[in-house]
């Protein structure tokens, strides 16, 4: 693979469609099928869980950085090559979703934040994987759309959601009805993206984010993302008692006391986790 990250090791998953590294307590995730503008192949998402339950299970990992191989793309959308075999009706969309779905809910209900590093063509359900993650920092060059109105088939309700929530129920209608592509300074205008910069500093951008976030209390961040999710919801569906539970978690921590006790001796805390 040529492209982010360079110089570190990596393991292969989805028969090297997907790859994981780690660096400076970040766990990055490549779909590395740069051929077909890593379209997602529905192996891929197999592979997208394997790796983050492993990334979950690693506590030295404290933040994920989604990113597509080479630069012409971060995924590109669903691999069409396999819609007529796995997705040619709707009975053959519903067992291609369950197949998917595994890696799917991994991702969905990932505890640790998670940047998508956006270059290139970002669409479709590559968009929707982008917007399920915590933060999007894309390059100028970026490009992104739902053409779901130019092939006849509807965009997922909950990926709707997530567009809805993001841009509004305006751009949201802009976007799905036209099918038209923006470029990545309107994302960020529209909210879609939280920021767009020169493909030279996209690299540096990102990691810079990654290590601020894995440098600080991982109990705090995981409250943060719990409190956030949950308070997008229905007030009816929030989880107040999970999110009394972590702030309790926080109080009660040793890094709490880790981080008086650094504010107090004026350096830097060291956070366990714990």
């Amino acid at each position: 693979m040529d492209g982010f990250p360079q110089g570190i090791a990596t393991r292969a998953y989805a028969g090297g469609r997907m790859l994981a590294a780690t660096q400076d307590g970040v766990g990055i995730i490549t779909f590395n099928q740069p051929e077909k503008r890593n379209a997602m192949a529905l192996e891929m998402w197999d592979g997208l869980g394997q790796i983050l339950q492993e990334f979950d299970a690693d506590p030295a990992i404290r933040a994920v950085v989604l990113t597509g191989a080479g630069d012409k793309a971060f995924v590109s959308g669903a691999d069409i090559s396999q819609f007529e075999k796995s997705r040619g009706d709707a009975e053959a969309q519903k067992e291609y979703n369950r197949l998917a779905s595994v890696g799917r809910t991994i991702y969905e209900q990932f505890k640790k934040p998670v940047i998508a590093r956006i270059q290139g063509f970002c669409l479709g359900g590559g968009l929707a994987i982008a917007m399920r993650a915590d933060l999007r920092i894309a390059a100028f060059d970026s490009q992104f759309g739902i053409p779901a109105a130019r092939l006849s088939i509807a965009y997922a309700p909950d990926s709707v959601r997530m567009l809805i929530d993001l841009v509004g129920p305006a751009h949201a209608r802009m976007i799905l009805y036209t099918a038209d592509r923006i470029d990545a300074k309107e994302a960020e205008r529209i909210g879609l993206i939280n920021r767009a910069v020169a493909a030279d500093a996209l690299d540096e951008t990102v990691m810079g984010i990654a290590r601020r976030i894995a440098g600080n209390a991982p109990l705090s961040v995981a409250a943060s993302k719990l409190a956030i999710n949950e308070m997008v919801k229905d007030e009816s569906r929030r989880d107040m008692p999970a999110i009394a539970a972590a702030l309790e978690t926080c109080f009660n921590s040793a890094d709490y006391k880790e981080g008086r006790t650094a504010f107090m001796e004026k350096r830097r805390p060291i956070f366990q986790g714990r």
